[in-house]
């Protein structure tokens, strides 16, 4: 059994360790890289591009920001920050997403006085991680590791996480092209979000602790120098019968401005199989924002 405040500091450990290791281990030797990995760019760096160490490191943040006025004021903002690491038969990434919506509400202090003030309307933040160990390079066959923590101060959940281990293989590689899929058992625990009247009124939130089956796969499509597509798919099927289970596609076109600077569009579809009744099961978003990487 885990809390939140036990998981998210194992989660940053799990996260920064393998960029520790790397400022660490400047002389080590250089070994091939040649795993196949769910969470990575479809294009290799080349002999070139490796460091001596035999190391690579990415970085990248992203942003999107709107701000409506007139008949309704509202402010959104979107932003995240991805790091990729290889090394050897390594590979790690952490990735993490940030949202949150302002919206102008009206409070009646008395007959002749109305206040206008921004409330939080949404506000969701989530860090996923995955570390990949190379097993058989000539099939491209590998292990990893992966963890997952998100809040979502409007869904039906104060927060979910998951773990989960298994076996994964690049299935398909061409030069425009590749899939990957991965499977493998884990946990996964949801604790259910109580409003201020439940409290109130004696209620209080619950956890849900479950096994899983957990999948992902994922297709990447170069459309030309500067265009890809991606289209990712993560099922955490709940082994118990009656406790939730989590579908999550997502789609993404991503276009080179420049040399460092990039616009994604992207949408998301997550299902969660058991909520409570006044919540919605399928929930998307759509989004556009600007990557800069460094």
């Amino acid at each position: 059994m885990f809390s939140r405040f036990i998981l998210l500091p194992l989660l940053v450990i799990y996260c920064i360790f393998p960029i520790i290791a790397y400022a660490q281990e400047q002389t080590a030797e250089t070994s091939s890289a040649d795993a196949s990995d769910i969470l990575f760019s479809l294009e290799k760096a080349n002999d070139s591009q490796q460091p001596s160490s035999g190391t690579l490191f990415t970085a990248s943040a992203q942003l999107g920001f709107l701000y409506l006025t007139g008949n309704t004021r509202s402010a959104d903002i979107k932003t995240g920050l991805d790091l990729r690491f290889e090394r050897g038969l390594w590979r790690s990434s952490f990735v993490f997403d940030l949202l949150v919506k302002k919206t102008e509400k009206e409070s009646q202090i008395d007959n002749n006085d109305i206040r206008k003030n921004f409330e939080t309307t949404d506000q969701k933040w989530s860090i996923a991680s995955q570390t990949n160990y190379t097993i058989d390079s000539i099939n491209q066959n590998y292990i990893y590791g992966s963890v997952f923590y998100e809040e979502n101060r409007f869904s039906g959940f104060d927060s979910q996480a998951s773990v989960s281990t298994g076996w994964g293989r690049r299935w398909f590689e061409s030069k425009y092209s590749s899939f990957d899929a991965d499977i493998g058992p884990g946990f996964k625990r949801d604790v259910t979000h109580v409003t201020t009247e439940d409290v109130s009124n004696g209620m209080r939130s619950h956890t849900q602790d479950t096994f899983i089956l957990q999948v992902q796969a994922l297709y990447r499509k170069k459309i030309n120098e500067h265009i890809e597509f991606k289209q990712s798919f993560t099922i955490k099927h709940a082994i118990e019968v009656g406790q939730n289970s989590i579908y999550k596609a997502e789609s993404s076109i991503t276009s080179k401005l420049i040399d460092s600077l990039q616009l994604k569009v992207n949408f998301v579809i997550d299902y969660n199989s058991k909520i409570d009744d006044d919540k919605a099961n399928l929930n998307t978003e759509t989004s556009v924002v600007l990557i800069y990487s460094f």
